[in-house]
């Protein structure tokens, strides 16, 4: 069971509530939007959008460009995935500079960290944009320690490609590959990062061609390749799909959405952002999904719910109101 490989896992642990008000080991509600998770030394460490104050609509949009003034990536520790202390805003917005990339008018999103063996260093890749989402870019930083503070190093455009909603996936081999939203969000791309990971290389491969796929979730199963996004529908959810892949850089076969019970046909009112493998759990994953709330976009809520693979290696995502950890695996 997965209870046993966690460290201080209470014998009669409580329940993951998706939707529910999640708040930190001060009481606090947890600010981690748009999330990603690393672990590291026996601790996980949940980073995300800090999404504070007013949400506002960018004057002149002709679509749901609602938004709040950028505050940075939070970063939360645990032990257990149940129990979130505050660790400290990882990566600062900055206040002063309306032209650099982490002004607080600007775009800072889906936040991912990874730990590169070779360098000793923690770095973290995110969707920068502009208002208008016209930048359309992705942003570098790099830390010493896991809670940070991380330092902002650059943006760019892989290989000169639009890059929006993204992720990052660490295989096995110790190679990183950015996932990422591009060509208008009509297709994505796989690309690969150089060794110390700050950088992208040119081996960057197109998928989903055409299909208007956001949200990117990767996880590896049984030697091969998961991907699960969303549609392209603003902050409006929409139905899941996912694709799979024997080969990273290979063929990505799109299947129908994985969700399943109560409001599958919206992904439960979410967006994934993250697929969690639990460590010293074959086959043991927590799907991760934002449940935006466009008008007040600060009290947006987390849904979390087992990811499980039948025998056929066909993933299904099952709504629970309620759910335990040691559970996991026998859902």
């Amino acid at each position: 069971m997965i209870a046993a490989s966690m460290t201080g896992f209470a014998q009669e642990q409580p329940p993951i509530v998706p939707g529910a008000v999640w708040t930190d080991t001060d009481g606090n509600p947890i600010n981690a939007h748009g999330g990603g998770m690393l672990y590291y030394a026996g601790t996980w460490y949940w980073y995300g959008e800090i999404k504070k104050g007013d949400t506002w609509r960018v004057p002149g949009s002709n679509w749901e460009n609602n938004r709040v003034n950028a505050g940075g990536v939070s970063c939360y520790s645990s032990k257990d995935l149940l129990h979130w202390k505050y660790e400290s805003v990882a990566l600062a917005p900055d206040k002063n500079d309306s032209t650099a990339d982490l002004h607080i008018s600007k775009v800072i999103e889906r936040p991912k960290v990874i730990y590169n063996k070779k360098t000793g260093k923690f770095v973290m890749w995110m969707h920068i944009d502009s208002q208008d989402y016209s930048y359309a870019r992705a942003g570098v930083a790099v830390g010493d320690k896991p809670e940070g503070p991380f330092r902002y190093i650059r943006s760019e455009r892989p290989n000169g490609n639009m890059a929006r909603d993204m992720t990052i996936f660490q295989d096995d081999d110790g190679k990183a590959y950015h996932f990422y939203s591009s060509e208008e969000n009509q297709t994505m791309h796989i690309c690969e990062l150089t060794d110390d990971y700050l950088s992208h290389t040119t081996n960057d491969h197109r998928i989903l061609v055409q299909r208007a796929r956001e949200a990117p979730a990767v996880c590896k199963y049984n030697s091969r390749f998961y991907l699960f996004t969303s549609g392209c529908t603003g902050w409006s959810p929409n139905a899941a799909s996912y694709a799979v892949a024997d080969s990273i850089m290979g063929t990505w076969t799109e299947h129908d959405n994985p969700c399943r019970g109560t409001d599958a046909d919206s992904t439960f009112h979410a967006q994934s952002t993250f697929v969690l493998p639990v460590p010293g759990e074959t086959g043991a994953f927590i799907f991760m999904a934002d449940r935006w709330n466009k008008n007040d976009l600060e009290i947006s809520r987390y849904i979390w719910l087992p990811l499980i693979f039948n025998p056929e290696g066909m993933p299904h995502v099952q709504w629970k109101d309620e759910w335990k950890l040691s559970g996991i695996t026998g859902n």
